[in-house]
């Protein structure tokens, strides 16, 4: 099996500058996953779904996302591509299937961003109040005004982004030094939470069977799986690492370390805040945590760490959408400027800072959604069906890829083959599942966060545009991706060979 990309010949292939190690590449996973955003954020609106029981959704959620890494995993050994998702399905489904599989993963980092700008400027924000900053030029400062904090959060993207231009190590350090200061914050004031917290521990938080309902626990585990997202942004460098074992290293160790997070932040937001408490403060709930540990100013802390790891999260976030539509751009399904590497970096430069300039684009736009609070809930849910979707298929490829194993080593084939596909079964249900329960929620459309056909129509409308995409790169720009018989490599005979 061959990794040259459909059409392109080798002098003919852009190449990046190999330049990182294991644990850059596990400093750009854990900053696209966003453990303290998650925690500060998505805690709060997980809550408002599945009441006091996240340790238990967040343990459920682990289990068919660590089948997906393992299948990111293995795809990745006998096949590193920085289009990773979008090549894999591409080859092992079909081409149609592994276009949308890249569309989708760019249209939700996209709006990912868009919304963690609105975030990064929140958190600014709210500092400035713990400063004692409340006006500024005769405008009363609002953390929870999508504008203030979108327009905020557009300056620090714009940084960001000219950071990520200058060399993805450079980014890889700066992420690794955040996210030191971050997990110190964590564990310490999780830690003082779960020995101090004035309300009792209970096993039953850990019990799936009493989240209130069916659809609780179906968008419960969807937003919890978002919480997860972004582990496979170490897959989307593995043509920068030394050794592309490191970024199947990467990945799983990233995955493993965000469980343990949303398990400690999980059991101490319950132990110090009461369900209205931790429902009622969604994008500020980090800040209103650190507020009933401490005083100021250590009780800005959280608030710091939740700022550090908001800008993590949009640098990292540019870093591998670029390497996707590089990937994809170099297949000709894409247009040619996604894949210009710059000589003096070595990196994407002008796609890295197209893709800065559409997140600022798509955060402008979510100014039509006036509440932070609402447009964190209405992309949370839209991104979470379409990365349940992205997952499920690429899972899917690695089932279809190394089904010889099931002959081979049935040992093998249990965690090539039938992990993964279990996985992928279980996030398309949960989708489609969730998508039914929107259209059934609601008899009219509207723009709010809690209108069930708008919910569903956000990833639709990413899911369809990924189709027109496909139609316009098969038959206008007639990449070779879409040629019959260079799409398709069902088995993969070289992992027989090699011990794993």
């Amino acid at each position: 099996m061959s990794d040259k990309p459909y059409g392109v010949d080798p002098p003919a292939r852009p190449v990046l500058r190999k330049s990182l190690g294991v644990v850059d590449s596990v400093a750009i996973a854990a900053s696209s996953t966003a453990a303290t955003t998650s925690i500060g954020i998505g805690l709060g609106v997980t809550a408002a779904v599945v009441g006091l029981h996240l340790p238990a959704i967040m343990l459920l959620a682990f289990l068919p996302v660590l089948g997906i890494a393992g299948a990111y995993s293995r795809l990745n050994r006998v096949e590193p591509n920085a289009g990773n998702g979008y090549v894999w399905v591409g080859r092992s489904l079909t081409p149609w299937l592994g276009f949308m599989v890249g569309w989708v993963t760019i249209v939700a980092t996209v709006a990912f961003l868009a919304y963690t700008t609105a975030v990064t400027g929140s958190a600014l924000i709210q500092l400035a109040g713990d400063a004692g900053l409340h006006r500024v030029g005769g405008l009363a400062l609002d953390p929870g005004s999508t504008a203030q904090t979108t327009a905020v959060g557009i300056v620090v993207l714009t940084a960001v982004t000219l950071t990520a231009v200058t060399g993805v190590r450079t980014a890889a350090r700066l992420q690794a030094g955040l996210l030191v200061f971050e997990y110190v914050v964590l564990l310490g004031f999780c830690g003082y939470g779960i020995v101090t917290g004035p309300h009792p521990f209970s096993l039953s938080w850990f019990d799936p069977f009493a989240i209130p309902s069916a659809s609780a626990l179906a968008q419960g585990m969807l937003l919890s799986v978002f919480c997860y997202w972004g582990f496979e942004a170490a897959f989307s460098v593995n043509e920068e690492v030394r050794d592309p074992r490191d970024a199947s290293r990467a990945g799983i160790t990233t995955l493993v370390t965000m469980l343990g997070l949303f398990l400690l932040g999980s059991v101490a937001f319950q132990r110090v805040l009461s369900e209205p408490e931790l429902v009622g403060h969604g994008a500020e709930g980090l800040a209103f945590f650190g507020d009933r540990l401490a005083s100021q100013p250590l009780a800005a802390l959280p608030l710091v760490a939740l700022m550090f790891s908001a800008v993590a999260s949009l640098q990292a976030g540019v870093i591998p959408t670029a390497r996707a539509m590089f990937a994809m751009s170099r297949d000709r399904t894409l247009g040619p400027v996604w894949s210009r590497v710059s000589p003096r970096y070595g990196t994407p430069a002008a796609g890295t800072l197209l893709i800065g300039a559409l997140a600022t684009a798509v955060a402008a736009l979510a100014l039509v959604i006036p509440r932070l609070a609402d447009m964190i809930m209405a992309t949370v849910n839209a991104v979470g069906i379409v990365v349940a979707l992205s997952y499920a298929l690429t899972a899917l490829a690695a089932a279809v890829r190394f089904r010889s194993l099931l002959r081979e080593d049935w040992r093998q084939g249990v965690r090539a083959v039938v992990l993964p596909a279990l996985s992928a079964a279980v996030l398309l249900s949960l989708g489609g599942y969730l998508g039914w329960s929107f259209y059934s929620s609601a008899d009219h459309f509207e723009v709010s966060a809690d209108n069930g056909w708008f919910l569903l129509t956000t990833p639709l409308v990413m899911i369809a545009s990924g189709f027109v995409a496909a139609a316009w790169a098969r038959w206008v720009r007639r990449s070779p991706y879409f040629r019959t018989g260079e799409g398709t490599d069902a088995d993969a005979p070289q992992l027989l060979a090699t011990p794993h």
